[in-house]
């Protein structure tokens, strides 16, 4: 008789959470290859830098999660918005594209060679907003510090050494300034 059946891998969910095991199947699809997309991205910076392709995997953990780069696919409706000289830019989607943000510690690594930009997301009240965020980040005890290769006499360090770990608690210290949030961080000149 069950060999009428089909067995599938949905067998250990019922049919009140079926759309559930679904959902999770396409997800942890979804963040695996977004992973990858995140890290080609890092390995493209290195070589963009000139610190070489491997930089963020041997200094970096991979299992990361939030702060140094974060990849957005806004969805179908408008809501972010960047700041250019003063003024709101409303950045439209693309129905298959990603928007790649660089954070902080990606600008301290460059030594300031990557600026990360002032953006904010807004609502939209008629419709409804799907979005994707996918957050890249240093383990906690990362070491993170201008790439030694650019550093010289005429590039001199623009940032001190710090743990990680210090940096969260110094942005919601500082609410999230952007003008004050680095400044336990740089080296005065």
């Amino acid at each position: 008789m069950l060999s009428n059946y089909r067995v599938t891998r949905y067998t250990i969910c019922n049919y009140s959470n079926l759309y559930l095991c679904y959902f999770r199947e396409h997800v942890s699809k979804c963040f695996i290859d977004v992973k990858e997309v995140a890290l080609n991205i890092l390995k493209l910076t290195g070589e963009g830098l000139g610190i070489g392709s491997e930089y963020f995997s041997d200094e970096l953990s991979k299992e990361t999660d939030v702060f140094l780069i974060t990849i957005l696919h806004q969805g179908d409706v408008s809501g972010l918005q960047v700041f250019k000289d003063g003024e709101r830019i409303g950045l439209e989607p693309t129905s298959n594209g990603l928007v790649v943000n660089i954070g902080y510690q990606l600008r301290i690594i460059s030594n300031g060679k990557l600026k990360c930009d002032e953006h904010q997301v807004v609502t939209n009240s008629s419709t409804v907003w799907t979005t994707f965020g996918f957050f890249i980040t240093p383990s906690p005890d990362c070491c993170i510090e201008p790439a030694a290769a650019l550093i010289n006499a005429s590039n001199p360090r623009l940032y001190k050494g710090f743990r990680y770990e210090e940096f969260p608690a110094n942005y919601f210290r500082k609410q999230g300034k952007t003008e004050v949030v680095l400044e336990p961080f740089e080296i005065e000149c």
